[in-house]
């Protein structure tokens, strides 16, 4: 039976998500409400600039008063799309407490009190659901925490930053250089005026955090994701991939340790196979590949940024807790009774590809093979190319720790015969 008493709604944020959230709210009614089995209302929308006009949104509906909105205890569902810490966690933290469930964008503020605000929703008995705070129109969230939720997963590998991943497809595709590639970037719209929360890996970190969380049932902050940006990669490090048949991607990499007693997070540049599926991933894009027990490897494909996109996330969810709502029930929590420790990036194992420039002369390789046994890192291959008393020498290891691999390039650097250290990358995939 359909109910007839619609669903009221709390928009709190009106830019390019929430606007598009407000559209299709309208523009879909009809399917909106057979799919929930109730009719859902706009019923406020809280900004900042009340003057601004918005194309389709009712100026009665908007408010300045974020606080009163959530607050009037008629409102069903609060969708937060305004972004960072406060005024979003309060706001949040109110909703619950004035008997709304909550849809959420906000990956920073999640990654950072996400623990806490789970906290607060089942005290409430209400829902906290955020598909759209990891990767844009991809369904990612839902099936980790419900479609695998038998299943044990060991690793979530992907590119969860469009901007970056644009840059790097583009220094790879052209030979374009870091600063070529951000300023084209920039002026097609996919970079900020400050690129930093992307290129340094701060959006990506957050969306970590956030995932590994989910698939290994354990609380991880921010804190947690050890996050290096991709502002050094060069494109003599994409000319050295090619020569090894990789690409360079940013990853964010959670796993689940080979004991099963703890886990990482991490966000880095990393060199990976062009065979692997992850490389094929151009522009704008991102695309999560997951490795679990039961199912094996799936991979997770499309567009994880803009409104549109952004916003059939927000829908899904909106979607999901407005079934709830009308069926008087509340969808899965969080889960994090593994509570896995999260171990430092030193623990961390894997592949490593070094550039050297040494001295030309007998005896080189011989002194930085020497160095690399000394600290327990195993060499796979080498290679050197020489020319009037300089060379540049490129060593590729075998799996070793992060710890391992630093107290090895610190040792290098004390030779005579070592210039430099020109490059650090790991290589993944493999």
């Amino acid at each position: 039976m359909m109910r007839t008493r619609p669903l009221k709604v709390a928009l709190l944020g009106c830019g390019v998500v929430g606007s598009e959230v407000a559209r299709i709210m309208t523009t879909h009614a009809d399917d909106l409400t057979a799919r929930i089995g109730a009719p859902v209302e706009l019923a406020g929308v809280a900004v900042r600039r009340p003057d601004r006009v918005r194309e389709g949104i009712d100026q009665a509906l908007i408010t300045t008063d974020a606080t009163a909105l959530v607050k009037r205890g008629d409102i069903d569902v609060v969708v937060e799309v305004i972004g960072g810490i406060e005024p979003a966690r309060t706001l949040i933290t109110t909703a619950f407490e004035h008997g709304a469930s909550v849809v959420s964008a906000n990956k920073a503020l999640l990654a950072q009190d996400g623990a806490a605000l789970h906290a607060v929703a089942e005290e409430h008995d209400k829902d906290l659901y955020y598909e759209a705070a990891v990767a844009g129109a991809i369904p990612l969230i839902r099936p980790l925490r419900e479609s695998l939720a038998g299943d044990k997963i060991n690793r979530v590998m992907g590119i969860v930053n469009g901007t970056t991943n644009f840059i790097l497809d583009k220094m790879d595709s052209t030979g374009a250089g870091y600063q070529e590639a951000l300023d084209e970037a920039t002026a097609l719209g996919y970079a900020e005026a400050d690129p930093t929360a992307d290129v340094e890996g701060f959006d990506a970190a957050a969306k970590a955090a956030i995932l590994a969380g989910i698939a290994f049932h354990t609380r991880v902050r921010l804190d947690d994701v050890y996050r290096e940006g991709m502002t050094e990669v060069t494109a003599a490090d994409f000319a050295s991939a090619k020569e090894m048949g990789c690409t360079i991607k940013l990853l964010a990499i959670c796993e689940r340790a080979e004991d099963g007693a703890s886990a990482t997070a991490r966000v880095h540049p990393a060199m990976i196979p062009l065979s692997h599926p992850l490389a094929s991933v151009r522009g704008a894009y991102n695309a999560v590949f997951v490795e679990s027990d039961a199912a094996g490897q799936l991979m997770f494909y499309g567009p994880g940024a803009g409104g549109s996109p952004t916003a059939s996330a927000v829908l899904g969810d909106l979607v999901a807790v407005c079934r709830n709502r009308v069926n008087g029930a509340t969808g899965p929590g969080e889960s994090a009774y593994a509570a896995l420790p999260v171990s430092p990036m030193g623990d961390v194992v894997t592949r490593y590809h070094i550039s050297l420039d040494v001295a030309d002369k007998p005896g080189v390789l011989a002194q930085v093979a020497t160095v690399f046994a000394e600290h327990g890192v195993s060499i796979d291959t080498v290679r050197q190319q020489g020319k009037d008393g300089e060379a540049s020498l490129v060593v590729v290891t075998h799996r070793a720790s992060d710890a391992a691999l630093t107290g090895t390039v610190e040792a290098l650097r004390k030779l005579d015969t070592v210039r430099g250290v020109a490059s650090i990358m790991r290589v993944e995939g493999e």
